[in-house]
Parts: C-alpha cells; sequence; structure tokens
C-alpha cells in the first residue's frame, strides 16, 4: 500500500507552489521498517564479535552466520505463502529466528573444532560433529516450531496480529536448519581445509 501511494504521488502533477506530502501510519511504518533493519545489522555485528571474541577466529564466527541467510529465504517465502506482509511483528520473528538458528549452528562449530583438537581429521571432526549434534538441533527447532503453531495459525480473536511473527520464526527456522546442517559443514570444511594446506605447505616451502 505504501508504495502505492508513494507512486500516486510520484506521478501526480501539481503547481509550482503546491507540495505534497505523506503522513500517517505510512510514515510510522517505514520508518519502524528503517530501524528494525538498522536493529538486525547491529544484532548481527554484535553477534560476530562476541563470537570472535569466544573463539579467537574471525572465520569461524563467519561460519556461524552462515546460517542466517537460509533462514531470511524462509521468512520471506512464508510470509508469501501465508499472504503475511513484512510488518513489525514479522521483523520481531525475524530478530528471534536470527537468535535461534545462530545458536543451532555454534553447536556444530564449536564441537568440531574440540574433535580437530583432540586429534580427529577434520572430515572426521565435522562429520562426528554433525551427527552428535543432529539430535539436540532437531529437537529444540521442533520443540520451537511446534510450539509457534498455535499462534501461527491466528485462531483466537486479537490473535492474527501476532501470527507473522509465529510464521517468520517457522519458516525461517525450519529453512535454516534444513540447510544449516549441510551448508555450515561444508563451509567449515572448505575453510578450514584451506588453512591446514597452507600450514603444512609453509615449512615444506622453507625447508
Amino acid at each position: 500500500m505504501g508504495a502505492r501511494i508513494n507512486k500516486l504521488l510520484a506521478g501526480t502533477k501539481t503547481d509550482r507552489n503546491t507540495v505534497l506530502s505523506l503522513h500517517g501510519a505510512v510514515v510510522n511504518m517505514n520508518e519502524a521498517f528503517k530501524e528494525f533493519g538498522t536493529g538486525l545489522a547491529i544484532a548481527v555485528l554484535m553477534v560476530y564479535l562476541i563470537l570472535m571474541a569466544q573463539f579467537r577466529s574471525f572465520m569461524d564466527p563467519f561460519i556461524i552466520l552462515m546460517a542466517v541467510p537460509p533462514g531470511l529465504v524462509g521468512v520471506l517465502l512464508i510470509l508469501l505463502l501465508t499472504g503475511s506482509t513484512l510488518n513489525i511483528m514479522s521483523l520481531m520473528g525475524l530478530i528471534m529466528m536470527t537468535g535461534i538458528v545462530v545458536s543451532n549452528s555454534i553447536l556444530i562449530v564449536e564441537f568440531a573444532g574440540i574433535l580437530h583438537r583432540q586429534g580427529q581429521t577434520l572430515l572426521d571432526a565435522v562429520v562426528h560433529s554433525c551427527k552428535i549434534r543432529l539430535r539436540p538441533i532437531l529437537m529444540t527447532s521442533l520443540a520451537t516450531l511446534l510450539g509457534m503453531i498455535p499462534m501461527a495459525l491466528g485462531l483466537e480473536a486479537g490473535s492474527e496480529q501476532y501470527a507473522p511473527l509465529a510464521r517468520a520464526i517457522i519458516g525461517g527456522l525450519a529453512a535454516s536448519v534444513a540447510v544449516t546442517i549441510f551448508l555450515v559443514p561444508a563451509v567449515y570444511l572448505i575453510i578450514h581445509g584451506r588453512r591446514e594446506r597452507k600450514s603444512l605447505a609453509t615449512p615444506e616451502a622453507q625447508a
């Protein structure tokens, strides 16, 4: 609706001394979208910095955050399929979904690093990490998804305003879990595999 109004105003011819300005809920909604976009960017940046301090690495937090883009795609898809709009509630669900999928990705990356430091090869460490961490990831994700279904349906009076929030969490979390268990380990293998090859090649070159 806001895009239609802006298009209508842009195509409206006015006199030289006439000025058209937009007021009301549309303006407030656009400002809220900008603030939420800024808040999401700051949240992702803060998560990256905290993870960087925790893992003492620049690349491991990047690998962990690879779970976020599939979640964003899942949010957009479920909003499109359910006919929901991108509003304040769905944006709140997007931020909540980001925190959940990051925690799932941390389980894989952290445990793979522990197993690799204990002596397992990089491939074995990633495979064992996925096998062991798959069950808790699925259990927590399914519990969240099932708990959000009643809210997403919006059957009770007044509950329809919270439905986009639950739908955003469901779509983003489902898509991220389905992709994360393949994408995050693959990126982990690629990045750390290159590091190992470089570290092995350096002593040979010096010799």
